[in-house]
This record gives structure tokens, C-alpha cells and sequence, in this order.
């Protein structure tokens, strides 16, 4: 079928519209497709050239990779369930952690994490090993509606741990996270408590990604409406350090971030109520 000339002027500026969008600092990178709307975890491993996704609960368990510009290139068929699937990490070798900690209610007895095997990668169908861990200050599942601080959405690695930052399902404390660290090794584990921190009081406030950059300087937080950059810290309590806000003039569902280089991030947001479903830079500036 021909194009019009017309058409072809109304097609190619949309096309530049998008790639132009900026919502409070946020480049839209891509329109994610819909195998991928409701991503809730996204990887870029370095000296890469692949960004790799997953959706949350209730979808197929599947590794996504795509292009830095949002194309699907491969889907990983990964053998274990999806039962709350909320975040990504890698670490130095291209191993991939799934982090399946999802929690709304709560009440979780099989919080894991799965561990991908960076020469599995290249298969279709990929065998994980797991890493169980439990929180060291819940005793009930669930607690009472004033404790319930054991839901979580965010980790990355870090010098062979994995860091595991909580959402609150509390009223008047939807920003506070509480952070743990456990052995990015197959086992069963207690995790070690760190340090808690609060955002705001708001569900806006929620922590739903966090990630450490490259050179392991700079940890960033994810909420729907702002990042938290954290820097300065010592050792692993990434919460003693200096804390930079960066709000976003745009507020939708978003679930994950990862570090594109020191400065730069990818940010993506679920499709919901008629927005979202996008992949977006964002860059720190050099100041930080």
C-alpha cells in the first residue's frame, strides 16, 4: 500500500513527537510493547548492549531482552514460578537475579531469588538457582496492619550481596523502607537488617526500584512521582550519606530503574489507565 505524502508528514512528526517527549526531565526512549506492560524490573548490564525485562504477578515467566531503543530482540522461558516477580540485578560475571519478594499482603513464607546463570543465557529454556531468605523481624505472616513493612520491589548487587530495599504497606508510613542484605549464592538465609529510611508519608512515596551505578558511588531510588540519590555513604549503609531529591513533573506507575552509565538512567512505568508502558532516560547531571 502507498502513502500518501500527507500521511507520511503526519506519521514521521509523530514519530519525532515521541522521541522529543520530555515529562519533567524524562526522554521517552520508547513506547515498550505490550508483552511488556506490566514491566515492574529492568537490567542494563554493562558492556552491553541489551536491557532485560520481566513483568510482575499473573504474568508468564519470562526473561525479555531488547534493544537500547525498546525493540524485543529475545524471551528467556525461565522454570520457576512467577508468583510475585519485582525487580532485576546483575552482577559482575552477567549473572541475572530475579527478584521474586513480592509481598502485598504480607504473608510469604517462599520469598526468593532467582539466580540466572550468564551462560544459560544463551538457551531458551533457562534453569535458575534459588535463593530463600526470610526478614529477621517477622514473626507473623501477616502482622498486625501497623507492622506490615514486608513487602519489597527493589535490589541490586553489590560485592557478593544482594540488597533488598522494602515497601511499606502501612498507612502514614508508605515512604519508609527498611534495608537487608543477603549472599548472592544458592541457600537459605536470614537476612541482615541495615538501616531504614523515610521517603514521605504518601503512596506515591512508595520504593518500587532501586539500583547502584557502575562504579558503585551512587544509589538511586525509585517512587512514581521522584528518584533519591544517595552518595557519600560508607560501607553498606547507603542511607549516611548525602540524599539528592530529583521529582519528576509526571506521576504514573513507575517500577523500575536501572543505571545506563554513572550518570544516566533507565526508568520504565506500567501501562495503566490510559499512560505509561514507556522506557525513558533520565540523567543525574555531572554535578553529582
Amino acid at each position: 500500500m502507498i502513502l500518501s505524502m500527507k500521511k507520511l508528514l503526519i506519521f514521521f512528526s509523530f514519530i519525532s513527537l515521541l522521541n522529543c517527549q520530555n515529562y519533567g526531565q524524562l526522554k521517552v526512549v520508547a513506547n515498550l510493547s505490550k508483552s511488556l506492560k506490566e514491566v515492574s524490573g529492568t537490567e542494563f548490564i554493562e558492556n552491553s548492549d541489551v536491557l532485560w525485562m520481566l513483568n510482575d504477578s499473573g504474568n508468564k515467566p519470562q526473561l525479555f531482552a531488547l534493544s537500547t531503543k525498546g525493540k524485543i530482540k529475545k524471551v528467556l522461558e525461565i522454570q520457576a514460578k512467577n508468583h510475585d516477580w519485582e525487580d532485576l540485578t546483575s552482577d559482575l560475571e552477567g549473572n541475572i537475579y530475579i527478584a521474586d519478594f513480592g509481598n502485598n499482603d504480607n504473608t510469604r513464607h517462599d520469598l526468593v531469588i532467582l539466580k540466572v546463570n550468564h551462560q544459560d543465557m544463551l538457551k531458551k529454556n533457562v534453569e535458575v538457582q534459588k535463593i530463600k531468605f526470610t526478614y529477621p523481624d517477622q514473626t507473623k505472616f501477616p502482622p498486625k496492619k501497623r507492622k506490615r513493612f514486608f513487602d519489597a520491589e527493589s535490589l541490586f548487587y553489590k560485592d557478593g550481596y544482594l540488597y533488598i530495599f522494602t515497601k511499606s504497606r502501612v498507612k502514614k508510613y508508605y515512604g519508609k523502607t527498611n534495608l537487608y542484605k543477603i549472599p548472592a549464592e544458592k541457600g537459605n538465609y536470614e537476612a541482615e537488617f541495615i538501616e531504614s529510611f523515610n521517603t514521605c508519608n504518601d503512596m506515591e512515596c512508595w520504593i518500587t526500584s532501586a539500583d547502584i551505578s557502575p562504579n558503585k558511588k551512587k544509589v538511586v531510588l525509585l517512587s512514581h512521582d521522584k528518584i533519591l540519590l544517595f552518595t557519600d555513604f560508607k560501607g553498606d549503609n547507603f542511607f549516611n550519606g548525602n540524599i539528592t531529591e530529583f521529582p519528576f513533573n509526571h506521576i504514573s506507575q513507575k517500577e523500575s530503574v536501572t543505571f545506563k552509565d554513572n550518570n544516566t538512567l533507565y526508568i520504565t512505568d506500567e501501562k495503566a489507565h490510559g499512560k505509561g508502558g514507556m522506557l525513558y532516560e533520565f540523567s543525574l547531571g555531572k554535578k553529582y
